[in-house]
């Protein structure tokens, strides 16, 4: 599928910035003046630099972040207009499932940093990071109705993160929620005044980058593998993730440290 560039695609520098500190990776979506819309360029470098951490054992933790007043607007509708076949958008479409489902599945914890307004695709981008933490003036909203595109896509992680009578009421009416609301469906985990956005989202990214990094990658598999299973497999994937959690080093330097009242000296592994 061919891809059409967004205006500002020449004035932007890359479409996503990397940079990597005290075992954080910080991503930043840098298409400002199209309110960092997910392209299918974007999509690209997106993935590249997701592949690229999953291999990384420097990274710890992965901060999504955005330039610019909005955190990302969705799918570009440019790119949607241009692409008017229905080849190209199940390409398109395929590429985004793609994308998020990486970040599930990367064994490293995604912490979404937002600002600003998230909508459609980027509110899915939000809801499927793992945790969240939104400025006290970010709004959400799945508006695709209002435009006679329902938000079908973004509402698979969406209605995983909100109960079902709210995330209808976003999906059928495209009013925007704000970050306080957000957090108590359930969509975000913190909201912070906006000057304390980025300091509040790195001492989370912190917080959990000092435990054991093996600990963590098993224990993010299996939530995910049970989260969605009945009891009896739950409690199945949860019994073997714990056992093979049990047998490595970190949770023998763990319950020593514990026991002896001491920092543990993770070994991640």
């Amino acid at each position: 599928m061919a891809t059409t560039l967004s205006p500002d695609a020449a004035a932007d520098d890359a479409p996503v910035l990397r940079s990597d500190a005290d075992g954080i990776a910080t991503l930043v979506l840098n298409r400002p003046r199209s309110r960092n819309a997910l392209s299918s360029g974007t999509m690209a470098a997106l993935q590249a630099e997701i592949g690229s951490i999953a291999s990384d054992p420097s990274v710890r933790v992965l901060v999504i972040g955005a330039n610019g007043p909005a955190f990302c607007a969705g799918h570009d509708m440019r790119e949607l207009r241009a692409a008017a076949t229905r080849e190209a958008y199940e390409t398109l479409f395929a590429q985004s499932g793609k994308l998020m489902l990486s970040l599930i599945r990367l064994p490293k914890p995604v912490i979404a940093r937002v600002q600003g307004t998230a909508t459609a695709a980027g509110c899915q981008l939000v809801a499927t990071c793992d945790l969240a933490v939104a400025s006290r003036d970010a709004k959400f909203a799945t508006p695709g109705v209002d435009i006679g595109l329902f938000c079908s896509t973004p509402m698979v992680a969406i209605g995983r993160n909100v109960p079902r009578k709210r995330i209808m009421e976003m999906l059928l009416t495209g009013d925007p929620i704000d970050a306080e609301t957000a957090a108590a469906y359930g969509l975000v985990n913190r909201v912070v005044a906006p000057e304390d956005l980025e300091a509040e989202t790195h001492g989370l990214a912190r917080s959990i980058a000092e435990k054991s990094a093996l600990a963590v990658a098993i224990g993010k598999e299996a939530f995910y593998k049970q989260v969605e299973a009945g009891f009896e497999e739950a409690y199945r994937t949860a019994s073997e993730a714990m056992t093979r959690n049990m047998l490595a080093r970190d949770a023998e330097e763990g319950i020593d440290a514990f026991l002896e009242k001491r920092e543990p000296r993770w070994e991640d592994r």
